[in-house]
């Protein structure tokens, strides 16, 4: 009998809307978004049961809730969430950007406390962690008075050593949350913390330590690369993948305006993308933020045009596409092994580490990206916080004052251009770290194997795969000094090849790739033996098309 899986989907809470029902006017005295200042509310209150009703309305099984630290209202919200039906995610984002933050760190966290009060209710599903891959880089982004990493500093160290510690530190508090959780009398493993990361670094890492995985669709991001490095961590560490499809971002439009960069997407590019998620068959898929989907009255709430995309996806399109497979299902034709070196193009600060000079072979991984893209994906980086993108909801900020938001029929950039599409093709690609074995990796057709270190278990399984008929391109400086011969030239090795190159970019390995890349105009993923196959719908895939072959 063939398996159906449907995704838990979800709605996160306001942050420039409305005040939170519960906490009422203590929300309106943090900062709820990350720009840096406080928001005042653009619509009324709405009160604890009529935003219950509203999740309600729009088919939301759980409710994304970042906890604000003075915890006023937060007995009330779980018992009414309780009552509701509904399960509850707590974020930390609001303690994250306001404090108080956990020691050594910029990092909030949920006291023990009110973990077990969650716990205790019965529908708390996780602990949601916002952007920590983000906040271990950029420790400097909300905390300013001094250098306080995520996980804690990592100066002074080399690059392996600042992931290990990295590592050490998420694994030791994993482990504290599930004691917590034991010694109160609730299974280890009911209440996950999920890293939700902005950018397509650290998902390995995060994983390893026992964190479940939530990649942002939107917002900044190369969705293919983004995915695929998330579906790979899972794949390899055996964790949950949620998605975020996350309203911020980067253009602006006539849609629908809160803020600027918010929403920073087309409801059109909103449609695809909450397809797009719902097809990497996840675990839970998630929106941020319920503001955008909905405004409150004094008459009650209303549906905006992008609240009116979600109804459709989730009454019409989830209805018509029932799911026969599942994230840890990715089943790849070209996997990408490289060390999770936590540089997305910023070429500084990796794992948070100010003293780091030597960047190892982190940047070969954009060359790899491009490569394997067309020329798609830009060879300096993999997401669009990198030089030459330039953002038109920096114009919006500039020429319309917060007091004039929420503008109804958005705003239309002074050159109407939009720098965001979702489209990037590339061939059933996922990737694995340098810790992969033999048995993770599978029988991919096409390896490529680059970054800044490889384990030795990785080095003998990618050999293996070549001796059996695979293609692998290996970066020469992960060769060790003492390695055999052999694996120091290019050629035959058992029935594949073995290619050793000191730039992805050659001419000849781009010879040797371009059997294996994707059409032009066709982005694949294959679960098991079903691909997703995309294509961009308009000209520059602001918009997708989707194709569902099955095996």
């Amino acid at each position: 009998m063939s398996m159906t899986h449907k995704p838990k989907l979800g709605i996160q809470g306001p942050v420039v809307a409305w005040q939170d029902s519960w906490a009422g006017d203590a929300s309106e005295l943090i900062m709820r978004t990350g720009t840096g200042s406080l928001s005042p509310s653009q619509d009324p209150k709405p009160e604890p049961d009529q935003f219950l009703r509203a999740l309600k309305e729009l088919d939301a099984d759980f409710y994304v809730h970042h906890v604000i630290p003075e915890m006023k209202g937060y007995s009330e919200l779980l018992t009414d969430i309780a009552e509701a039906g509904l399960d509850i995610c707590l974020g930390n984002e609001y303690g994250n950007i306001n404090g108080p933050w956990t020691e050594g760190t910029n990092r909030y966290d949920l006291p023990d406390k009110a973990i077990v009060q969650a716990a205790n209710s019965g529908r708390c599903i996780g602990l949601l962690y916002d952007e920590p891959e983000h906040l271990q880089i950029n420790a400097g982004q909300y905390r300013h008075d001094g250098w306080f990493p995520h996980w804690g500093s990592t100066d002074a160290r080399d690059l392996a050593e600042s992931r290990a510690k990295v590592e050490r530190s998420i694994r030791s508090h994993v482990q504290h949350v599930q004691n917590v959780l034991e010694q109160n009398g609730a299974s280890r493993t009911s209440m996950p913390l999920i890293a939700e990361h902005v950018f397509p670094t650290m998902f390995h890492t995060v994983a390893r330590a026992g964190m479940d995985i939530c990649p942002k669709i939107m917002k900044e991001s190369f969705q293919s690369l983004q995915l695929s490095t998330a579906l790979g961590a899972a794949k390899q560490y055996g964790r949950a993948l949620w998605i975020c499809a996350d309203l911020w971002g980067p253009d602006t439009g006539e849609w629908f305006t809160r803020f600027q960069g918010f929403p920073g997407h087309s409801p059109q590019e909103f449609a695809s993308a909450l397809r797009l998620g719902y097809l990497m068959g996840p675990s839970h898929l998630f929106v941020e933020n319920i503001d955008v989907l909905m405004k409150h009255r004094h008459t009650g709430f209303e549906t905006t045009e992008f609240g009116d995309v979600w109804k459709e996806f989730v009454h019409k399109f989830i209805p018509e596409h029932t799911l026969s497979w599942h994230h840890s299902q990715a089943n790849p034709d070209i996997v990408i092994i490289h060390s999770d070196d936590s540089n997305y193009g910023q070429n500084e600060r990796l794992f948070g580490n100010r003293t780091l000079t030597d960047l190892g072979g982190s940047q070969s991984v954009f060359h790899i990206w491009h490569l394997l893209s067309r020329g798609a994906i830009p060879a300096h980086g993999s997401c669009m916080h990198i030089p030459g993108y330039d953002f038109p909801r920096h114009e919006l900020k500039s020429n319309v004052a917060y007091e004039q938001f929420p503008l109804e029929h958005g705003y239309v950039s002074s050159d109407g251009r939009r720098v965001h599409p979702l489209f990037y093709p590339v061939q059933n690609v996922i990737v694995f770290d340098e810790q992969v074995s033999a048995e993770q990796l599978g029988s991919p057709k096409l390896i490529m194997v680059g970054g800044s270190s490889l384990s030795n278990a990785a080095l003998q399984a990618v050999v293996k795969r070549a001796e059996n008929g695979g293609v692998v391109v290996i970066a020469d400086w992960l060769l060790p000094s003492d390695c055999p011969v052999e694996l120091r030239s290019s050629g035959k090795m058992g029935f594949g090849t073995w290619n050793v190159t000191d730039n992805f970019l050659d001419e000849r390995i781009q010879e040797i790739v371009e059997p294996f890349l994707s059409e032009e105009r066709c982005w694949i993923q294959r679960f098991s033996t079903t691909e997703v196959r995309m294509y961009p719908k308009d000209t520059e895939g602001y918009t997708l098309d989707f194709e569902i072959a099955a095996g």
